[in-house]
């Protein structure tokens, strides 16, 4: 791989502590699998953002819990808030995450590009938020350097996805107002998302928009609408592997991949680079000359 290029890993929604009386739960195998892969694998991030939901409930045994999950790693980790979160606990338990006006959000400096945190937690609401004073640090953060591109990550998307239940409302105020921000700002080239707990792509304001797969489990795929008075026994969550994504930046731009994770068992190789796949890496090496 180029080494030019920068990998960014994500992994959002890990909902540590939904089982507070197991040390091994779900949610933590589900974890530790997914830093495996990373810690281990063939694409070691250059970072890795984990784009809230930490925890199930925010409390201080949960964060303990992550805390001690991820000093098994030594992989260079930042952490993001969601709407399971809980501001006090988290930065408690991770004082040197940056936090200050009560949100927390921070510039990350990379090689060739600024990685922007965007707290979107609102006390008491499920959905995202993005009021007027984090309308205006991101805008005083963007207005600092226009030149250098810059990717967002935030843990609720800016978008309506169609899953009615976890969806905010048509004209969310909040949504409006992050697109207004950061419109005629070219060198925002993309935005990337958790809370909905499915891969989802889209665009605001001309800019792509990238929601990762959980880490823990999914979000069933159901796009009707739903009448929060009449239960109909829809599948709402399903044990789906644990999702990450793994975004990779160069001077050509954001090229995002998704990968699943079982905490059990690895996914079965069925083919290896051996002479038996020689012959079709060579010819796509020979069509690059074209």
């Amino acid at each position: 791989m180029n080494r030019a290029a920068l990998l960014i890993a994500q992994i959002t929604d890990c909902h540590i502590g939904f089982d507070p009386s197991d040390p091994d739960e779900d949610n933590v195998r589900r974890l530790r699998a997914v830093l495996d892969q990373l810690a281990r694998g063939p694409d070691r991030p250059d970072l890795v953002l984990l784009t809230g939901d930490l925890t199930a409930r925010g409390h201080a045994a949960d964060y303990a819990r992550l805390a001690e999950v991820l000093a098994g790693y030594d992989l260079p980790v930042r952490l993001m808030i969601g709407n399971h979160d809980q501001r006090e606990a988290m930065l408690s338990a991770f004082p040197d995450t940056p936090g200050g006006d009560g949100f927390v959000q921070f510039v990350v400096d990379l090689p060739g590009l600024r990685v922007i945190v965007l707290d979107t937690v609102e006390a008491g609401r499920h959905a995202g938020a993005f009021c007027e004073a984090r309308a205006a640090w991101l805008g005083e953060h963007l207005d600092a350097d226009p030149q250098t591109p810059v990717l967002i990550a935030m843990h609720h998307p800016p978008i309506r996805s169609g899953i009615d239940w976890l969806d905010g409302g048509d004209d969310e105020p909040w949504v409006a107002r992050f697109a207004a921000t950061i419109a005629g700002r070219p060198q925002v080239r993309a935005i990337v998302a958790g809370h909905l707990h499915r891969t989802i792509f889209t665009t605001v304001a001309g800019v792509p928009v990238s929601v990762c797969p959980s880490c823990a489990p999914a979000v069933s795929l159901d796009l009707r609408a739903i009448d929060a008075r009449h239960p109909d026994g829809r599948a709402m969550v399903a044990d789906e592997p644990a999702g990450y994504a793994l975004h990779r930046w160069d001077a050509a731009g954001l090229v995002s991949h998704f990968g699943a994770v079982l905490p059990d068992r690895p996914w079965p190789t069925l083919a290896s680079f051996d002479g038996a796949m020689q012959e079709t890496v060579l010819q796509n090496e020979r069509e690059r000359s074209f």
